[in-house]
């Protein structure tokens, strides 16, 4: 899978929006970050998935999905190593990390005072 392929498949789902967080692009659904390009490298994506989720996908695809480092792993999460991804798996991560956003109340901006 091409960066590419993972930004076609992440703004496949209506609810998801592009924007940009710390020179990286993500994919936003409800205000938050469900996913996203290039971090810890060129090579990979990430999904944001619950811990349970995460640990499904971890051992059911070793090759494709890992935890991300430190305390971002322990908090769901999930890297996904592109050239090994297929595109039906990653189409369930995010489709798993678009539902959990869903449920949440929605982020709403901070406007900063004067």
């Amino acid at each position: 899978m091409t960066p590419d392929q993972f930004r076609r498949l992440a703004l496949s789902r209506p609810e998801v929006i592009e924007s940009s967080h710390m020179g990286h692009p993500d994919f936003r659904a409800n205000g938050r970050i469900i996913a996203s390009l290039g971090s810890p490298d060129e090579g990979y994506g990430m999904v944001k998935l619950s811990a349970d989720q995460q640990s499904m996908v971890c051992s059911s695809q070793p090759m494709v999905f890992e935890p991300a480092k430190g305390g971002w792993g322990r908090m769901g999460y999930t890297s996904v190593k592109l050239k090994a991804a297929k595109a039906v798996e990653v189409r369930e991560a995010i489709a798993l990390a678009v539902q959990n956003a869903m449920e949440k109340k929605p982020v709403r901006s901070k406007k900063r005072k004067a």
